[in-house]
């Protein structure tokens, strides 16, 4: 699997990247930046879900924003800012490329093909970041659930992955007896199959029935925007 923003450039520019693109194994729940630290690295994952998190004072998590092969781990280096207030940390391992932040920065800046393509990824993620506050704050957990599900699965090579009920109630921002009460009904309509810590994909009509418009309205924009 490609990372969409360099399978989307020309062979000439992409050929002009080679020499500052290291290629890197991503760990899972490695960081790779942490709130309120220089960026030194962006990453371009191939296989790999990077979560971005923000995390409160007294210890609680909630994901704001999930990037996979469709676009690149720390944008706020282009921006105008060396650091942000979330984190972001490897949901699920795979491969990549990273690039130091002071060269992208210089890239971005020389416009062209790769500037395009990173503001366009990055009103993208604007939508998901946002459609995700307000999901967070009006739709049932069951709702959110699927919701999560279905971003996830559409940057999985497989039906089937490995997910704990305590790390998903980090990520929705809620108590992990709602997350049990939600996968239940899940799992008993025959949507989800959950055993052992691995979810699976059983019915994906359904799931995307049982979400509600938010996925939608995210995956129609990553659609117009990235074309993925």
């Amino acid at each position: 699997m490609k990372n969409q923003i360099l399978a989307s450039l020309s062979s000439t520019e992409y050929q002009r990247l080679v020499p500052y693109l290291e290629p890197v194994n991503l760990l899972l729940k490695q960081v790779l930046y942490t709130a309120g630290e220089p960026i030194t690295h962006v990453y371009f994952p191939y296989e790999a879900i990077t979560s971005l998190v923000c995390n409160l004072e007294d210890g609680s998590t909630v994901e704001a924003g999930v990037i996979s092969n469709d676009g690149m781990v720390g944008l706020p280096v282009i921006w105008g800012g060396n650091s942000t207030t979330t984190t972001a940390f490897i949901q699920a391992a795979g491969t990549g490329m990273r690039m130091k932040a002071e060269v992208l920065i210089q890239e971005f800046h020389r416009g062209g093909e790769l500037q395009r393509l990173l503001l366009r990824f990055t009103q993208a993620l604007f939508t998901q970041v946002t459609q995700t506050a307000a999901c967070n704050r009006l739709h049932t957990i069951e709702e959110r659930l699927a919701r999560w599900l279905l971003i996830v699965h559409d940057r999985m090579q497989s039906d089937t992955f490995p997910l704990t009920q305590e790390f998903i109630a980090q990520m929705l921002g809620c108590r992990r007896s709602g997350v049990t009460v939600a996968a239940g009904t899940l799992s008993k309509a025959g949507i989800i199959s959950y055993k052992r810590g691995n979810i699976t994909i059983l019915n994906r009509d359904d799931l995307e029935a049982t979400s509600c418009e938010c996925y939608s309205i995210i995956k129609k924009e990553y659609i117009r925007l990235l074309r993925i």
